[in-house]
């Protein structure tokens, strides 16, 4: 995350790092204790690995939960070219257990309206600049006003589809490593599952913003997939 901050140990306890072989390859959300919402781009796979209750990826100190994934269920409608329907959803396989560093985030209703220029966060590991030999080890977050689809078009033009919702162009930008993890807006006092991380521009420019999946349009698939499963 480009100009972002560090965060407190346990202060986002819905974040988890996905990883491949003990890499980090994508962030995710704990949206109950057997599920994880994550961006379909990242192409996790049942043989990786979400790893709840990390701060610092370097440490090997921390109060963590390796958990393995039984299901992958990526929106069928996702498209590779321009990321529409950019969600996908992990089973675990064994549930998470709640303790002082992980705990799910809450899901808005569809209807739900989050008005341009709400403040947000965004929580993430990746990289600070785009040409950073490495992303972070330490959780960043940095705080994204939402912007309006029609402004956030004068930036990408048709690419900004209304499954999507854009935040940034504000001296702070996630870059790569961030992608998966959570835009969350308070509602009602909790912190509510808003944005994934979805796409930017390519050089994690600060002066342009970010675009997420909108969350509120895939709460039908959210609440059929953990139904039926």
């Amino acid at each position: 995350m480009t100009n972002g901050k560090d965060t407190i140990p346990g202060s986002w306890p819905w974040q988890v790092s996905l990883q491949r072989r003990g890499d980090h390859l994508c962030a995710g959300t704990l949206i109950n204790k057997n599920w994880v919402v994550t961006a379909a781009h990242c192409g996790v796979k049942r043989t990786d690995r979400v790893v709840a209750g990390k701060f610092d990826l370097k440490s090997n100190k921390e109060n963590i939960q390796v958990l393995k994934i039984a299901q992958v269920f990526r929106n069928k409608n996702f498209d590779m070219v321009d990321l529409s329907n950019d969600i996908t959803l992990l089973k675990l396989a064994t549930p998470a257990h709640y303790q002082d560093n992980v705990s799910p985030v809450c899901l808005p209703s569809a209807s739900d309206d989050f008005p341009e220029g709400t403040t947000c966060i965004t929580t993430g590991w990746g990289k600070n600049k785009k040409d950073a030999g490495r992303r972070l080890n330490i959780l960043q977050q940095a705080a994204l006003p939402l912007l309006s689809n029609t402004k956030c078009k004068t930036f990408y033009g048709k690419a900004v589809k209304d499954s999507m919702i854009c935040a940034g162009a504000n001296g702070v930008s996630p870059c790569m490593g961030d992608s998966g993890g959570p835009l969350v807006c308070k509602k009602n006092n909790a912190w509510t599952l808003v944005g994934i991380t979805s796409w930017r521009d390519l050089s994690c420019s600060t002066n342009s913003p970010l675009v997420f999946t909108q969350v509120t349009k895939f709460i039908s698939f959210i609440k059929e997939t953990l139904a039926n499963n």
